[in-house]
């Protein structure tokens, strides 16, 4: 195996959501072996908080301050990169303390003031595209990031709505965006969800995940976004369509 191509791909892997310093460190232990064994740039994705859950019952995180504390405690011991979201514009400066990307969900990426005030910081802003958008549209959100800092702009697929709880991804979306980013991300899990699917809860099917990942990589994806977790069916947001942790390793082995 070419150590060197590896370089080429980003991997984005964490828990949806903080639920634990444990759950954490599990996942990064996991993510820094990864690394070593293949070579691969990997980024350690959590959110903090999950301002979009289906309802307002439902598990939304740890909140900023705590939460990055925690993430920030994951880049000092395991000297991973850190991804995560932010819903408002407020947040970005003191999440851009911590975190090396910040990440605009897709149900905001028209957002300009959140654009801005995350491409204002400097850092790296990864733009979701939204479930509503073509892959075309997407040069709008990534023109208001480029113009007002950002040291690089990313663009993640994650596939469009398909009638009422469910999603399809039209593959075209990753050889367009990449003629507008260098660097065209594969959400790989979330485009498997069934939004609102499983009633107070969004629904998914993970079993489709590695198929999501080289179909991406035959459109020129590179990058490969998955949500991971030790127990999915325990987990607190995005269970259903969350790859097991343990199998990680061979979805990345099939892509490199």
């Amino acid at each position: 195996m070419n150590m060197k191509d590896n370089k080429d791909i980003v991997i984005i892997a964490g828990p949806c959501v903080i639920e634990s310093q444990e759950l954490l460190d599990e996942v990064a232990m996991e993510l820094v072996r990864l690394r070593a064994v293949y070579g691969i740039d990997i980024v350690f994705k959590a959110s903090f908080d999950k301002a979009n859950r289906t309802s307002i019952h439902s598990y939304r995180g740890p909140g900023m301050e705590k939460g990055l504390q925690m993430l920030a405690d994951v880049k000092e011991k395991y000297c991973l990169r850190i991804l995560t979201d932010i819903h408002e514009s407020y947040q970005a400066e003191p999440v851009s303390e911590v975190a090396d990307i910040l990440q605009i969900p897709a149900f905001l990426c028209r957002q300009t003031d959140l654009l801005v005030a995350a491409a204002q910081t400097g850092k790296i802003v990864n733009i979701k595209k939204a479930q509503f958008l073509s892959g075309e549209d997407m040069r709008f959100p990534y023109e208001k990031a480029v113009e007002a800092g950002a040291s690089e702009v990313w663009l993640t697929e994650r596939g469009n709505s398909f009638g009422y709880n469910n999603l399809v991804v039209d593959f075209r979306n990753i050889p367009i965006m990449s003629t507008i980013s260098p660097r065209c991300i594969m959400d790989c899990t979330h485009s498997v969800q069934r939004p609102g699917g499983a009633g107070t809860t969004t629904g998914g099917d993970r079993q489709y995940v590695p198929m999501m990942a080289l179909a991406a990589k035959a459109f020129g994806a590179n990058g490969f976004f998955f949500e991971v977790h030790p127990d999915p069916e325990k987990a607190k947001s995005d269970g259903p369509n969350m790859l097991y942790l343990k199998n990680l390793e061979k979805v990345i082995v099939s892509l490199l």
